[in-house]
């Protein structure tokens, strides 16, 4: 049955959560599927005659097989496929020697143990080095409540500042900007301040059957001291450990070098398309960037991550529905307006245009 109902959404995610992306299916925009026999939801985004999943069913784990079927007979009912995006290993396992399903890898997520991170700390000094630094600027960090934090003026500017230095428009789904819009009961908000104002937020929502957190947003306005970004981290990775949190991850980096292993198992084509983007696109989605930072940050293991579609091949249209499900336009369109603002960007820089403000 398909709608919106968080709550009851919220029940199941927080009894059955195991994907990293579980909670995020609270996030603004994503409808629900809800079993009709058993307690499973399905978070989801119908784009391009595709429903794109986020990650995979949320239930007990052996009920999966059930759910992933029931769910694909409703999407046939209304001459839909389906893709799972950002799927791991587990859902992979389950449809890898299905006929009826391909499955690319997209990336991976950098995983730690929260309880090991004195020790990261104390072993890595480019991580000292980096905390040290802001608390030398004078940042600190401090809990604010997520209820709060959405009303919280400080944090929509630090938002906005932030979102404006992206060459791309906000994009949406799993990464979705405004996390604290949507149900945000169970997440954690840690607030980075310097003189008192805000400069840098982190959002951190609960993978409850795992005992862990995904850290899904770390938000950080330009002004911000270096290091920032890493004192958040070390705050929530603090936090979790004194909660018992034994496992913590910052999300999907789609095209990682960590993932080249199963990217070599993609087709021919799909290999091509994503070395050009690792090559050429970083100007408008800073995909080394954000793999240097996780790197930074000394992870324990780097997990493979995955898109699975109900096809015998994977198609150049179901790349393209999570594109839109991804950017909320399609993805011509959004690269269109990311060269522009770029060249805009450029010409500023020289002097050819006046700086935004």
């Amino acid at each position: 049955m398909p709608c919106r109902d968080y709550n009851t959404a919220r029940d199941i995610v927080m009894t059955y959560g195991w994907n990293a992306t579980a909670y995020q299916i609270l996030n603004p925009g994503i409808e629900h599927w809800f079993a009709p026999d058993e307690p499973a939801v399905v978070g989801y985004t119908a784009r391009r005659g595709c429903y794109i999943v986020a990650s995979a069913p949320i239930c007990a784990d052996e009920a999966t097989g059930r759910v992933v079927a029931g769910f694909e007979a409703f999407a046939r009912d209304h001459g839909r496929r389906v893709c799972y995006v950002c799927a791991e290993e587990r859902m992979r396992l389950l449809l890898a020697d299905s006929p009826a399903h391909a499955v690319i890898a997209i990336g991976a997520q950098p995983t730690w143990d929260p309880r090991d991170w004195d020790r990261t700390v104390g072993t890595h000094a480019s991580v000292r080095a980096q905390l040290n630094r802001s608390r030398n600027k004078g940042v600190t960090v401090e809990a604010m409540d997520p209820a709060d934090g959405c009303r919280d003026g400080g944090l929509r500017a630090v938002l906005a500042a932030w979102l404006r230095a992206r060459n791309l428009p906000p994009l949406h789904f799993l990464v979705e900007p405004q996390a604290l819009g949507g149900i945000v009961a169970d997440r954690l908000l840690l607030v980075a301040r310097r003189a008192g104002a805000p400069v840098a937020f982190l959002v951190a929502s609960p993978i409850a059957a795992r005992a862990g957190y995904l850290i899904e947003q770390v938000v950080r306005a330009p002004d911000a001291p270096n290091g920032t970004a890493e004192l958040l981290v070390d705050g929530a990775m603090r936090h979790f450990a004194a909660f018992g949190s034994a496992f913590a991850t910052l999300g999907l980096v789609a095209l990682s070098t960590q993932a080249a292993q199963s990217i070599r198992s993609n087709p021919v084509w799909l290999r091509m398309l994503m070395r050009f983007a690792r090559l050429h696109a970083n100007r408008f989605y800073n995909f080394r960037g954000l793999e240097h930072f996780r790197l930074k940050l000394a992870p324990a293991r780097w997990d493979p991550i995955y898109a699975i579609s109900n096809e015998r091949r994977f198609s150049v249209r179901s790349l393209c529905a999570i594109g839109e499900a991804f950017a909320g336009t399609t993805p011509w369109r959004m690269l269109a307006i990311g060269a522009a603002r770029a060249l805009r960007h450029e010409l500023s820089t020289i002097g050819l245009l006046p700086l935004s403000t």
